[in-house]
């Protein structure tokens, strides 16, 4: 019996890792179970900020109005989505980061640099290094929905759920406690480590990818429909 898989991440984010599913001969079902919706945000003065922040495309997509004083700055792009999302909207990138925003960020402190990070809400607490400066603004919020009663029904008898992140994991967990599916018969896979930890106990299986890159995450799902559970 063919397990049945699904992205719960954000729309565009989604329809992304369905597409890219593909390559790896996964058929994903898309589940969004959050909608991102842009914040209002007060900028510093563009002349204090050497360059940009970006843990994710939606800071680019939903950085509104206040995004255009920054416009020309170099970016520091946690991965290629973000990367080019940032780049096409005028952002030339100074770096993209393989392993995570604070990996991204310790490479490149190689002199001093002041900082704008675009987060949404729910983000990643950052140590900066020695002379790196960084100040932040909320421009996006995810906001949680309900898992569909259709799908609901259908991870009664089972599934695998692909996690980008610790709040995803959280309100899933809430929604499958909360339609009576029982953990057991899931199986996670998470981005990173960080996510997994997020998950709580009792699912039938949970594992992290090798690094926090789409790519890996998809060739751990693949191995996962094809190994036996990890018990």
């Amino acid at each position: 019996m063919t397990t049945a898989i699904f992205a719960i991440r954000p729309e565009p984010g989604c329809t992304a890792t369905v597409i890219a599913g593909r390559a790896f001969g996964l058929t994903i079902e898309a589940c969004p179970l959050f909608e991102i919706r842009s914040l209002s945000w007060n900028p510093p003065p563009a002349e204090r900020i050497d360059a940009l922040l970006l843990g994710s495309a939606n800071a680019i997509r939903h950085g509104g109005p206040a995004l255009a004083a920054f416009r020309g700055k170099p970016a520091y792009a946690v991965g290629d989505a973000t990367a080019a999302e940032a780049e096409a909207a005028g952002f030339p990138i100074a770096a993209t980061g393989r392993g995570g925003l604070q990996s991204l960020l310790n490479e490149a402190a190689a002199e001093p640099l002041r900082l704008l990070r675009l987060a949404g809400t729910e983000h990643v607490p950052l140590a900066p290094p020695p002379g790196v400066e960084i100040e932040t603004r909320f421009a996006y919020d995810a906001v949680p929905l309900p898992l569909p009663e259709t799908v609901a029904a259908r991870l009664h008898f089972g599934g695998l759920v692909l996690l980008h992140s610790a709040a995803a994991v959280r309100h899933f967990a809430s929604e499958c406690d909360r339609c009576g599916i029982a953990r057991s018969g899931i199986g996670l896979v998470a981005l990173g480590p960080r996510i997994a930890e997020a998950a709580g106990e009792g699912w039938g299986e949970l594992r992290a990818a090798a690094e926090p890159r789409e790519a890996a995450l998809l060739a751990l799902a693949r191995d996962m429909c094809h190994e036996p559970p990890l018990r």
